[in-house]
C-alpha cells in the first residue's frame, strides 16, 4: 500500500468535487491517514493568488497544485485536489509527474449545474456576462480514462463516496475500514 497519493478530482463548477474531497478527506483521516485538501478557490486565494483566466494562468494554477500534491504524497500524505482543471493535457502532465495517482472525474450535465447554481454564474455565463467561463465559453477536456467517474446527478453524495473508497481499496491505496494497515 503507498502511504502517500494524489486523489485528483476533476469535473466543471458545481459538479461536487469539494464536497466529495471534503468526505473522502474525513474517511481517510478516521481511518487513519494524513489528508491535505486544496480546494480550486481555496489556491486561488492563496498558492495562484494574481493568476487569470487564460489558459497559460490555468495550466500554472494546475502545476501548481499538482506540484503541491506531489511534495505531500511523496512524504506520506493524501493529497487531495479539487479543482475543475479544464485541460487534459495539463491534468495528463501532473499525473506522469506522481508515483500514485488516482483521476476522479465528477460528472454533471450542465442543466443541472445551473438549477444548483446559488451564485447564478452559470446563467450570467451563458448570457455572455462572465467571459472564460468554464464549460459555457472556455472548454472542459473531459478525461479519457479516469479510475472512477462519479455522475453527481445520479447519485448522491453517500453513495458516490463508498464508491470512491472502494475503488481507492481496490487500487491498494488504502485498506478497508478496520483493517491494519
Amino acid at each position: 500500500m503507498a502511504e502517500g497519493f494524489t486523489l485528483w478530482f476533476t469535473g466543471l463548477s458545481g459538479a461536487g468535487k469539494s464536497t466529495l474531497a471534503t468526505l473522502v478527506a474525513g474517511e481517510l483521516r478516521a481511518r487513519g491517514h494524513r489528508v491535505e485538501v486544496l480546494d480550486g478557490d481555496e489556491v486561488r486565494t492563496n498558492l495562484s493568488k494574481g493568476l487569470g483566466f487564460s489558459k497559460q494562468d490555468r495550466d500554472t494554477n494546475i502545476r501548481r497544485i499538482g506540484y503541491v500534491c506531489r511534495l505531500l504524497a511523496r512524504n506520506g500524505v493524501v493529497a487531495i485536489s479539487a479543482a475543475i482543471s479544464p485541460y487534459r493535457e495539463i491534468r495528463d502532465e501532473v499525473r506522469a509527474q506522481h508515483e500514485h495517482f488516482f483521476e476522479v472525474y465528477v460528472k454533471c450535465p450542465l442543466d443541472t449545474l445551473v438549477e444548483r447554481d446559488i451564485k447564478g454564474l452559470y446563467r450570467k455565463a451563458l448570457k455572455g456576462e462572465i467571459g472564460n467561463f468554464t464549460g459555457v465559453s472556455d472548454p472542459y477536456e473531459e478525461p479519457f480514462n479516469p479510475e472512477l467517474v462519479i455522475e453527481s446527478h445520479r447519485e448522491g453524495p453517500e453513495q458516490s463516496l463508498q464508491r470512491l473508497l472502494h475503488g481507492l481499496e481496490q487500487a491498494g491505496l488504502i485498506f478497508g475500514k478496520g483493517a491494519a494497515r
